[in-house]
């Protein structure tokens, strides 16, 4: 694949790319760069994670990127998931295992690497030290949005470790690509400043788009200086809010009930997050979109392309009821196979029970 090609697949995944030169110079001088996107085990697998997350991995791999899927054990525990009990989120991290496996994750073209098995080397806690030493407690306390939690929030000197430790992860694995969401974005630049201080080098980061909560915009809450991207991550589906979100587990029902009652006003294109599941899942997954309804509501239609749904949905041409059955049934399309292994795999399903009665924490 020539150079183009393969970069116009990474740049499809990125919603922020820093920087794209950056990026086009890798890609000329590496067949293979390295990438990868971090995971505390915790809670049941959801549409950004079970869905979203292996249809940008399968790009990427047709780039030539090399992905590793780093399962964040350590993170999770000092970030007190699955109540800070380190052996149920070691089991919620081969659940995610399966998760990947089931969605179509290549399974011999990624690697997998846990932080608990990263963090046996003695080379790793320099980094971590190396990291803290260049970094200022207020460049700290401001990273500390990475957990999903804001500075007043922090309660523990472990948390403190978290960003250091995320930077360090990414040098101790050779990381060129930091491919995560918009929300880990302050801990990727905090690597890009600290990196060439300690002659590391500086990662490209590219990151992926945030799939909205069904009930749509929320207010900044203060997780980045950018208010754009602020409001991105504070409206981003969370699976600590079950009714809120999609999970890859959810029967074609509940896939239906979730999206009838999600919020989709009439022309509203902006926050509207059918319209952000239509054009980042279906149109990603399908070359068209066929809405079956009724003739004398106009008949069926088919779109080519999200911007002619946008087009028609903003003018009042597609009702907001005939959208979201349309993109229900598509959603059940794209979760059904990996519901189906959980169903009919042993090992799957008992990872599957194990998770799902362990209660939810942020």
């Amino acid at each position: 694949m020539d150079l183009e090609k393969r970069l116009q697949l990474v740049k499809g995944v990125g919603e922020e790319i820093i920087t794209e030169e950056e990026l086009k110079q890798l890609l000329e001088t590496k067949d293979h760069p390295v990438a990868y996107d971090g995971f505390e085990p915790s809670g049941l697998a959801h549409l950004p994670f079970g869905i979203f997350r292996p249809m940008l991995i399968e790009d990427l791999l047709k780039a030539g990127v090399h992905f590793k899927l780093y399962l964040a054990d350590y993170f999770g525990w000092i970030n007190n998931k699955m109540g800070g009990d380190l052996e149920k989120i070691r089991m919620a991290g081969e659940y995610f295992v399966e998760v990947w496996k089931a969605a179509g994750v290549d399974t011999k073209k990624v690697e997998f690497v846990w932080a608990s098995d990263l963090a046996n080397s003695k080379e790793y806690w320099k980094k971590v030290i190396l990291v803290a030493k260049n970094t200022t407690v207020h460049r700290a306390d401001r990273a500390l949005t990475i957990m999903g939690r804001k500075a007043g929030e922090m309660k523990e000197v472990a948390q403190y470790f978290y960003p250091a430790m995320q930077v360090a992860d990414i040098f101790e694995m050779g990381v060129d690509i930091c491919q995560l969401g918009l929300d880990q974005r302050r801990a990727n630049i905090l690597a890009r400043e600290v990196g060439p201080k300690l002659g590391w080098g500086k990662p490209v980061v590219v990151s992926h788009h945030m799939l909205m909560s069904l009930e749509g915009v929320k207010q900044p809450e203060g997780f980045d200086e950018n208010k754009t991207i602020d409001v991105e991550i504070s409206s981003k589906m969370s699976k600590s809010k079950p009714q809120t979100c999609i999970f890859v587990h959810d029967s074609k029902e509940e896939i239906a009930e979730k999206i009838k009652n999600a919020f989709c006003p009439e022309k509203v294109v902006a926050n509207n997050p059918i319209l952000d599941y239509s054009k980042h899942l279906i149109f990603r997954k399908f070359k068209t979109m066929s809405v079956d309804r009724p003739k004398k509501f106009g008949g069926p239609i088919e779109f080519s392309s999200y911007n002619e749904l946008e087009k028609a949905f903003s003018s009042g041409q597609l009702h907001p009821l005939d959208l979201k059955n349309t993109v229900a049934d598509y959603i059940d399309k794209m979760v059904k196979p990996v519901r189906e292994h959980f169903e009919k795999n042993k090992k799957a399903r008992e990872l599957f029970e194990f998770v799902k009665k362990e209660k939810v924490t942020r």
